[in-house]
């Protein structure tokens, strides 16, 4: 199994733009810190500890001139005094004493070391026990002494103050490149949103703003979309002309047959008359979409709950299975989410006894599902089922009840419109066919 960082990396277009940001910085502030601070203060730590080794040799050397211990250690206080340092000479008991220094100490190792290196006979160097001192106990010609030494001496003054100006630095330039790439990308996000709502059938003012690139790709978008729009309008213009066209030669035909006798032949006329503006009616549905609604909050409970009612109405029934918690509405066109929805029950009561509706919600998605025990759809042929004018039983007449095969492709782009899509399948608690319309929230 190949390990990748993929999982680990952030999905958005800003989380991956910041993680290019940062990353460079935070690889500088190491390889500086690492290659130079360090080594700067490190530098600077053995040339002051070399000066200090320096003085103490001299004090040692007067100590050992001396001709006795109490004039050893007249001559070393006179020297402290003069180098800004404490004695002790002699120490009382220097066997127990050991190298001493915090575990936050950056320079400690490196002061112990010079000094051990630069001098003989130091038996320890302890950088802890008091404060703010360094204190040096080393062998002399009349025994141990020990040193007190302010540690400014041997260290650099105030070595992590380079360390927090340049993470102060760092951090003050990251907000203010976070800033500029936040704005820089706003643009780019207005635009995802104008195109997710203009696929979910909703029209969101836009305007092109940022870089040259970005306002170049907003203004191919709204040019899109406005010729989308003119389109729809223009087809829908049109269709509303043909419909005009269309129901006036078939009025005056039920006019006509209203005036003959009421005979067979007659009542067979005028049901062909009331088929022809059914199948019309169904076109220009078909071809007119959802274009001329406007999206509203709707409480698909509510929606549901009518569909059920109109198909009760007509001497059917079916079951009903909806949310138990109470859902918030969703913004959607409701007449054409209910043009689709009652055509993919009507489908389903043409060929089935039994029709089941569900409505089922989630975060991003709200799914109605309609399943019955009927013949069902095969697998091969569910996909041209969408298609518009598609009728898979070439038996079916339309004379009788049938369709001219524009329920589902009706259903699939008002998904398609809503930013969601239509699948059919087969039904796990029926047998029979499912169609599964998922709508986005």
């Amino acid at each position: 199994m190949r390990l990748t960082l993929k999982p680990f990396l952030p999905r958005s277009l800003f989380g991956r733009a910041a993680l290019i940001l940062i990353v460079p910085i935070v690889a500088i502030q190491l390889v500086v810190s690492v290659a130079f601070i360090q080594r700067h203060f490190e530098g600077v730590t053995r040339q002051l500890t070399r000066g200090l080794v320096f003085e103490l040799e001299l004090m040692r050397k007067a100590i050992a001139e001396a001709p006795n211990a109490q004039a050893a250690a007249e001559h070393a206080m006179a020297l402290a005094g003069a180098f800004g340092m404490e004695v002790v000479l002699p120490v009382p008991d220097a066997s127990d004493l050991v190298d001493a220094q915090a575990w936050n100490d950056l320079t400690g190792s490196i002061v112990t070391r010079a000094l051990r290196d630069g001098m003989s006979g130091v038996i320890a160097v302890d950088l802890r026990s008091v404060a703010g001192m360094a204190v040096l106990t080393a062998e002399t010609a009349h025994g141990p002494m020990q040193v007190s030494v302010p540690r400014v001496r041997v260290s650099a003054s105030n070595p992590h103050q380079l360390f927090v100006i340049m993470i102060l630095a760092s951090v003050l330039m990251t907000l203010i490149s976070y800033a500029f790439l936040r704005n820089q990308l706003r643009p780019i996000k207005k635009l995802a949103d104008a195109a997710e709502a203009f696929g979910k059938g909703e029209t969101v003012p836009y305007r092109p703003r940022g870089a040259l690139e970005v306002r170049a790709a907003g203004a191919a978008f709204l040019d899109m979309r406005s010729r989308i729009d003119r389109a729809i309008e223009t087809r829908t213009r049109m269709l509303s002309g043909i419909s005009h066209d269309l129901r006036t030669p078939l009025t005056r035909l039920r006019l006509g047959l209203s005036m003959m006798p009421d005979d067979e032949e007659a009542a067979a006329l005028l049901s062909d008359v009331l088929e022809m503006e059914r199948l019309v009616d169904e076109f220009l549905a078909f071809a007119r979409g959802d274009a001329m609604e406007e999206p509203v909050e709707v409480d698909l409970t509510l929606l549901a709950r009518r569909i059920v009612e109109n198909v009760a109405r007509g001497g059917r029934e079916i079951s009903l299975s909806l949310p138990q918690e109470a859902t918030a509405p969703v913004r959607l066109r409701p007449q054409a989410v209910s043009r689709a929805v009652e055509n993919l029950v009507n489908n389903a009561l043409r060929h089935a006894r039994h029709v089941a509706l569900t409505l089922i919600f989630s975060d991003r998605s709200v799914r109605f599902v309609v399943e019955d025990d009927g013949p069902g759809i095969p697998e091969a042929q569910r996909d041209a089922a969408m298609a518009p004018f598609a009728r898979l039983d070439e038996a079916r007449n339309p004379n009788r009840g049938g369709g001219v095969g524009l329920g589902l492709s009706i259903a699939s782009d008002v998904a398609r419109s809503h930013g969601g899509n239509l699948t059919l399948g087969r039904s796990e608690a029926l047998g029979g066919l499912k169609a599964d319309l998922r709508l986005a929230r």
